[in-house]
C-alpha cells in the first residue's frame, strides 16, 4: 500500500546538507554576480576572487613548507579549495556525486565519518598532488577530489558487503574505474590537466579511511571477511 505521508524525495542525512549547502550557496552567488545581477560591475569577477581567495595553490604550499610556516591562509585552503568552481557545470557534477554517494554513506558511517572521509579525501589529495607533481603549478579548484573520496567511502561499503557475501569483491571498483576510463577520454579529447591525481588520491583516502571510521571499523570489516 502507497504512503502518501512519505516524503516526495528520500531525505538527506544533515551531514551531507552541511556539505552541500556552501557549494550551492557559492555557486549561486557567483553565477548572480556574473550574469549581472547582483553586486554591479564589480560582481562579474566575483568568480575569480572567490578562485584567487579559496583555491588550493601548490606553489605557496611548496613555498610554506621551504621556509618552515603553517601560516592560517595558507592551510585552509586545504579545506576551502571544494566550495568553489571553476563553472556551474562543474558545480553541479560535484553537487550530485555528494548528494548521491553522501546518502548512502551517510546512512551508515557517523556525522563525523562523512566529514572525516570528505575533507581527510581534500586534505590529502592537495597534498599528494603537490608532491608527486613538483613541477606542477596548476592550481586545484572544485570538489572533485572530496567526492572521489565519497566514491571510495561507497566503494568500501560495497566491498565489505560483496566480501560477505562471498561474491567477487573487485567488482566494488567498477564505478571508479568507469570514472577514470570516462576522464581519461575527456583528457585526451579536449585536453586536461593533472587534476586526476588529486581525484586518484582522493578516492584512495577515502576507501582507507573508511576502514577506520565505518561503524565497527576494521573489526567489523575481518569479521565479514572471517564468515565468507
Amino acid at each position: 500500500m502507497q504512503d502518501h505521508n512519505a516524503p516526495p524525495l528520500n531525505p538527506l542525512p544533515w551531514v551531507v546538507w552541511a556539505i552541500a549547502l556552501p557549494i550551492i550557496a557559492m555557486e549561486f552567488v557567483v553565477s548572480l554576480a556574473g550574469g549581472g545581477f547582483v553586486g554591479g560591475p564589480e560582481g562579474i569577477g566575483w568568480r575569480l576572487q572567490a578562485i584567487e581567495r579559496f583555491a588550493f595553490s601548490p606553489d605557496y604550499m611548496r613555498y610554506l613548507w621551504e621556509i618552515g610556516s603553517y601560516a592560517p591562509e595558507g592551510m585552509l585552503r586545504l579545506v576551502t579549495y571544494p566550495f568553489v568552481h571553476l563553472s556551474t557545470m562543474h558545480a553541479v557534477f560535484v553537487v550530485v556525486i555528494l548528494l548521491a554517494l553522501g546518502k548512502m554513506i551517510g546512512e551508515v558511517f557517523r556525522w563525523w565519518a562523512v566529514l572525516i572521509v570528505f575533507f581527510g579525501s581534500a586534505i590529502l589529495g592537495a597534498l599528494v598532488f603537490t608532491l608527486v607533481l613538483p613541477g606542477v603549478s596548476q592550481p586545484l579548484i572544485g570538489g572533485y577530489p572530496a567526492v572521489y573520496g565519497m566514491i571510495g567511502g561507497f566503494t568500501f561499503l560495497l566491498w565489505v558487503n560483496l566480501a560477505a557475501v562471498g561474491a567477487n569483491k573487485y567488482r566494488a571498483f567498477t564505478m571508479i574505474g568507469f570514472l577514470l576510463g570516462v576522464q581519461l577520454v575527456f583528457g585526451l579529447l579536449f585536453g586536461g590537466g593533472w587534476e586526476w591525481v588529486a581525484d586518484v588520491a582522493g578516492f584512495v583516502t577515502g576507501f582507507f579511511l573508511s576502514f577506520l571510521v565505518s561503524p565497527g571499523g576494521w573489526a567489523r570489516v575481518m569479521e565479514k571477511l572471517r564468515q565468507r
